[in-house]
């Protein structure tokens, strides 16, 4: 934009609507819902005379244009609308749960290996269409070796045979392979070392439907932090297989009164599964 000393006011504002309609930035000095766009030269001239003498040296910059940000609504789960994030972890073209197992070794990736006694691998069929996803390992299953054989497990077991199944007729495993120092709650860089581990578990099995067992499992195969009481018992797709959540056992047997929602989930897994119910014997 060039401004000559000999122009005139109006002629020095002319030539600034020039530069700022280059800019695409229209007339900006009036009521926009009366003006409409006008030609540059008729907007100089009929321009109130207080703004003809306003010198343009005195504007340092051109006017940035604001782009509005455009928030979209947040759902209960946001993972709902990006199934993508659940693909996060390659798949391995004739992966095995042996081989798994075997890559894992006597990992020392983090730092659970320090104090735990044995690696909880996982247990059960290993073309099972269903699967059971916990926590981690408790005292009893670092000992042995096995997934859920407390008295939370002994609950699993009770759940399981509700189905119409037997342990031996699923796969049970965890999210993370060691157990968590007091039982706590595995820390988040933890179960980013062993999720991909578990990922691997899920595509060599290939079940028909994964249950969820409590919120960190849960959490961490759905990428969410959002309490399991907002998504329990939705149907989720997930790396071509369907996911539910429900409370862990170990929840039940501190809120038994939350036992008839759970069987509500399992029958909705059930029904997917075309399973029927435990006949009680009379």
């Amino acid at each position: 934009m060039d401004s000559s000393p000999t122009q005139t006011p109006s002629e020095k504002l002319e030539a600034w609507l020039r530069y700022y309609d280059d800019l695409n930035l229209g007339a900006f000095y009036t009521d926009r819902r009366t003006m409409g766009r006008r030609s540059i030269k008729s907007a100089a001239k009929n321009a109130p005379a207080s703004s003809l003498a306003i010198e343009p040296a005195i504007v340092s910059d051109p006017p940035k244009t604001v782009v509005p940000i455009i928030t979209p609504p947040v759902s209960v789960l946001r993972v709902v609308d990006a199934p993508s994030l659940f693909e996060a972890i390659d798949r391995i073209e004739g992966d095995t749960l042996e081989r798994i197992r075997e890559d894992l070794g006597e990992c020392t990736r983090c730092r659970l290996h320090e104090q735990r006694n044995k690696i909880v691998f996982g247990a059960g069929n290993p073309r099972a269409e269903l699967v059971f996803v916990g926590e981690g390992p408790g005292h009893d299953e670092d000992v042995q070796g096995l997934p859920f054989v407390g008295r939370a497990g002994k609950l699993l077991t009770q759940m399981i045979e509700a189905m119409g199944l037997t342990r031996d007729q699923v796969y049970i495993c965890n999210v993370v392979k060691c157990r968590p120092p007091e039982n706590r709650k595995p820390e988040d860089d933890e179960v980013a070392t062993c999720s991909p581990y578990l990922y691997r578990q899920l595509d060599a099995i290939a079940p028909k439907a994964i249950v969820c067992l409590g919120g960190t499992a849960a959490q961490a195969l759905l990428k969410t932090k959002d309490s399991i009481s907002r998504f329990r018992g939705t149907w989720f797709d997930f790396r071509n297989t369907k996911l539910l959540a429900t409370y862990h056992p170990a929840y039940l047997l501190r809120n038994p009164a939350a036992k008839g929602e759970v069987w509500k989930d399992l029958q909705k897994v059930m029904a997917h599964l075309g399973l029927q119910p435990k006949k009680s014997s009379s």
